[in-house]
Formats: C-alpha cells, structure tokens, sequence
C-alpha cells in the first residue's frame, strides 16, 4: 500500500515510517505539518494517509482541519488519524462525511504493532475503524451542542447572563423585560435541557454547565 504520514514527533514519524516499511508498504513521504500533508498527498495520491491531529503551528487541530480538507478533495484517499485525543468538531464531520476507509484512533488504545497493522490493512482496504471511546464523547458531545442550538435567541442570552451569576431579577434589568418573562424564559430552556424538577439537583447549576461544556467545545 503507498502512504503518506504526517506526524510532528521525529521518533514516532520516523518509527512509523520503518514500522510500515518493514510491514512490506511503500510510505511516499513523511512529513511534519498539515501544508506538506497536502502537497504530498496532492502530489503523490497515495492509497492512504496517516495523520496526527495536533501539528504546527499551533498545535492544536490543524492535522484533522487537514485530514477533513482531504476527504473533501481527494475522497479516494483512505485516512487514518492518530490522536492523543477527541477533537469533536472534525472528527464528526469526517465520520459523518465517510463511507469507508476511515480510522480514528486514540494512540494509547493502540494495544500493539499488529493492531495498528490490522487497522492500517482494514482502513487502506476500505474498512471503518473508529475508537470506541472517541465515538462515545463525539456522540454526547454533539447531543449537548444539539440541544443548546435549540434555545431561543432570548433563553440563550438568559442562559449565558445565568452563566454569569445574575439572579433572574438581574437578568431582567439587564435584557429590559420583566421578571415574570425571565421565570417563562428559565423554564423553558430547563425543558429543552432536559432538567426536569429533581430532589436535591440545582437545575440552575446543571443548566450552566451545559453551557459552559458548550463554549468550552
């Protein structure tokens, strides 16, 4: 199989590359930053390519931005993303997008060197392998930002002024309604998230940390 990898560590991008070479692939190139993944994989067409989520310049999701902006270009080439964690927003829209030869694998849930194999032979081949764990907060994570997009315009600025300490008679002074509309607007948002009356639960408390969970993702 032809393959690209794109991985900032020295030793895991050059352990890789003998790992894969050793296992009877061609690796094309191994590069360090998501323009080079591009350009390789523009250039080259590999069958596969192997992906780091956090590389420069920020190191935060610009391998993932990359591997999102491949299947969107170069759908034939299968991907494989190896992070030390979730990144929600892309890691959803790539798994939504795939019909097949797509991994997402947290690296220390790779048990060993044949498992990694069995995964890059499965997902070069047109197979699925998504991490249990990573799927597991995608799906809750996306339910929460799912529910929040249902507050109005008013019951999120309620929400976020609640985020904030306000009491409700401080939240009406600041929007200019009545405490009687700021009561209708608590209500409601508790509904939709989901915080029904409960002994000895603060919906209060569990509305904002929705919220926050949701800014913070």
């Amino acid at each position: 199989m032809t393959i690209v990898i794109a991985e900032d560590s020295v030793l895991l991008r050059a352990g890789l590359e003998r790992l894969l070479t050793d296992a009877g692939h061609h690796v094309l190139a191994a590069v360090d930053n998501a323009n080079d993944l591009l350009d390789a994989v523009s250039r080259h067409t590999p069958q596969l390519a192997i992906v780091d989520v956090r590389m420069p310049p920020t190191f935060t999701d610009e391998g993932i931005r990359a591997a999102a902006l491949i299947r969107a270009q170069n759908p034939d080439v299968a991907l494989l993303v190896l992070s030390q964690y979730v990144e929600e927003r892309y890691a959803s829209e790539l798994i939504a997008a795939s019909n097949g030869s797509l991994g997402y694998v947290l690296k220390d849930r790779v048990a060993d060197v044949e498992d990694f194999l069995r995964v890059v032979a499965s997902v070069g081949s047109g197979g699925t392998a998504l991490d249990p764990e990573a799927v597991q907060q995608i799906l809750v994570r996306s339910r929460q930002s799912n529910v929040l997009n249902e507050l109005t315009p008013r019951e999120r600025e309620t929400l976020q002024l609640m985020a904030e300490g306000r009491s409700n008679a401080a939240i009406a002074q600041t929007l200019f309604i009545s405490p009687g509309s700021v009561e209708k607007h608590v209500s409601s948002l508790f509904i939709k998230l989901g915080l029904p009356p409960v002994d000895g639960e603060n919906r209060r408390v569990m509305a904002v940390l929705r919220y926050l969970e949701s800014e913070n993702h």
